[in-house]
């Protein structure tokens, strides 16, 4: 419509204002008050640190290395990483033979497998940032780092989930037994420890798992005619700030000192397996993308360039029921995107970017963020490459896996609240939260086991969330906008500490807008917008189902022995005595905001027996 505005130039007029008035409001003279306000709009704000100037597409896109077996063993161990051609080594955590990041491990449907993950990491990357006042958190982080693994959509027993309170200090190992109910599916894993997430994982620590099927074996004969081998790729897409001497600084903004929590900053450069813009030679054929948005903080509205058409066959659970074509896709932090892109589209000799244009979140922004543009380069050659057709169904056909059930009916209905209070430019530590409660506050969900539950989420933020819950998968109904000054008006919010999240239904002001059809299937991450309820269909499977008790109650952290491993024995098997926390006992569901989650928008829940 003539003379409407668009949401994008909306929230770029609002962060512009917000711009504006932060740089009116510093104590200098107005002639450098103009100045500061030009540079905010040209996306070089002072309030913001940057990276020193780096020339695009210097590296060559890495192939991370991949593992499998049924007993895998990984350590996370201190290294150095040139995360670019002219940037020197900086200091980094990786796993097994990686300086940064981790290999990519396979794993088969219906296969149990084990990991062994040992802890022999010296110190802390990031040290001087680690806020000592967060929960659980002491002046012993900065050198033993505390570390949890956890395989990240995993069907996995509670012992061996990643428990952010099951910490694996250096000198320390835990074997994790994971008994291989997925469906074929791109899962990761990274680091989880309480209070340590952001820090970890900024520094290295994650990586990603293809759960293989008879359908989807990741072989050239797979039943669904997909690319494999060298036409399938793992993308662990982040964003950064670099430091000129090649360190990577987790600090956006000036108005936090180091060593205290920010709520969230965004990056100036993208990385993609570890490199900064790198750029990739393809054939002229289809290629499987697997994507992770491994971001801290950012949401990413992803395409290329000239707006490729490609097709998504799958997310977080797995496969779709069919291809999805489209020209971009929403990537929140933690979500997934199993993608094929025809490089056969284009002529030989082509320069394909993957890009990003989704707006900072308005915290970033009225600090002076601006999109973080592009991540890779593919330069396409003229061999020819995969020429496997475009399938016209993954599921549901013959040899293949079967269709996605009807939705179910909800037998209980649940209503959940994302909060945070606002803080202007951030000069304040943001108190994020979920249900207006603690992380250690004792009033936490308890689902009943083999019952199906909506989910009713209340994002009262100026900010998307997205939420994960730990061992449940789930599918989308919809996001419904909601009338956000009357909820509160109507159920003031009580002191932080006591639950809040009173029903919704009757603030709802407009109709349910479906899930894209991407979002469809299953899936472990959903991104709550601003101003809405999210609606999501549960189901939470039972110990028979499972195999094992999701309810089980386990050992807490072990003492800091060195030597010691989680099972209460040395690593040469012997008896150790128990000490920490004597019992944990269930499951976690937080924002992937890792900035927020470190900060309590984080839960447990338990799924108890019926």
């Amino acid at each position: 419509m003539s003379g409407s505005v668009s949401r994008r130039t909306a929230l770029r007029g609002l962060a512009a204002a917000a711009v504006a008035a932060g740089a009116a409001a510093l104590p200098v003279a107005s002639t450098t008050r103009r100045a500061l306000a030009d540079d905010f709009l040209r996306g070089q704000s002072p309030l913001l640190f940057h990276s020193p100037p780096l020339t695009p597409f210097r590296d060559e896109l890495p192939r991370l290395p991949l593992i499998s077996g049924t007993e895998v063993t990984l350590d996370a161990h201190s290294a150095t990483h040139a995360f670019h051609a002219d940037l020197r080594p900086g200091p980094t955590f990786g796993y097994g033979q990686c300086d940064y990041l981790g290999p990519t491990i396979e794993s088969q449907q219906g296969q149990p497998w084990t990991l062994k993950y040992s802890n022999t990491t010296a110190g802390n990357p990031l040290a001087a940032d680690i806020d000592t006042s967060l929960h659980g958190m002491s002046e012993m982080d900065r050198t033993m780092t505390p570390t949890s693994l956890h395989l990240h959509g995993s069907i996995t027993e509670p012992a061996s989930d990643g428990h952010s309170e099951m910490l694996v200090r250096p000198g320390e190992s835990m074997t994790h037994s994971f008994p291989g109910l997925n469906d074929a599916a791109g899962l990761w894993y990274h680091d989880h420890a309480m209070s340590m997430t952001r820090i970890n994982v900024y520094a290295g620590l994650l990586g990603m798992n293809l759960v293989r099927d008879r359908w989807d074996t990741g072989t050239s004969d797979n039943a669904l005619g997909l690319p494999s081998g060298e036409f399938e790729l793992p993308l662990v897409l982040q964003e950064k700030i670099m430091n000129p001497d090649g360190s990577m600084s987790i600090r956006s903004n000036i108005t936090v000192p180091q060593g205290k929590w920010e709520g969230g900053g965004t990056g100036d450069v993208g990385v993609v397996n570890g490199k900064i813009w790198p750029t990739m030679e393809v054939a002229r054929g289809m290629y499987r993308l697997r994507l992770v948005n491994a971001g801290s903080y950012s949401v990413w509205n992803l395409f290329f360039t000239n707006k490729l058409r490609f097709w998504v066959i799958g997310n977080d659970g797995g496969l779709l029921d069919a291809p999805v074509e489209t020209t971009s896709i929403r990537l929140a932090p933690a979500e997934r995107a199993d993608i094929l892109v025809d490089f056969g589209a284009v002529e030989a000799g082509a320069l394909v970017e993957l890009l990003n244009d989704e707006p900072p979140p308005a915290q970033a922004a009225s600090l002076g963020a601006v999109p973080m543009p592009m991540f890779c380069q593919f330069r396409v050659a003229s061999a020819a490459g995969f020429r496997g057709g475009m399938p016209s169904l993954l599921r549901g056909g013959k040899g293949q896996p079967d269709v996605f059930p009807p939705l179910p009916t909800p037998t209980f209905t649940r209503t959940v609240t994302v909060n945070q209070p606002s803080s202007g430019l951030n000069l304040d530590m943001t108190l994020m939260n979920l249900n207006n409660l603690r992380y250690s506050d004792p009033d936490i969900e308890m689902p009943k086991q083999g019952t199906v539950e909506m989910w009713n989420i209340v994002n009262t933020t100026v900010e998307p969330h997205p939420i994960h819950l730990h061992l449940a998968h789930f599918r989308t109904l919809g996001r419904i906008p909601i009338d956000l000054a009357a909820y509160q008006r109507d159920f003031p919010r009580p002191t932080f500490g006591t639950r809040w999240a009173p029903p919704v239904e009757k603030f709802l002001t407009g109709p349910s807008v479906p899930p894209a059809t991407w979002e469809a299937g299953w899936k472990d991450t959903v991104n709550t917008y601003p101003g809405t309820v999210t609606q999501i269909l549960v189901r939470f499977p039972t110990a028979d189902e499972l195999g094992f008790d999701p309810d089980a109650t386990f050992a807490g952290p072990a003492a800091h022995h060195g030597g010691s491993d989680m099972s209460g024995h040395d690593m040469g098997g012997h008896d150790m005595p128990a000490s920490g926390p004597s019992e944990l006992q269930g499951y976690m569901w937080h924002c992937h905001m890792l900035d927020h989650e470190d900060h309590e928008m984080m839960l447990r829940y338990r799924t108890v027996a019926p």
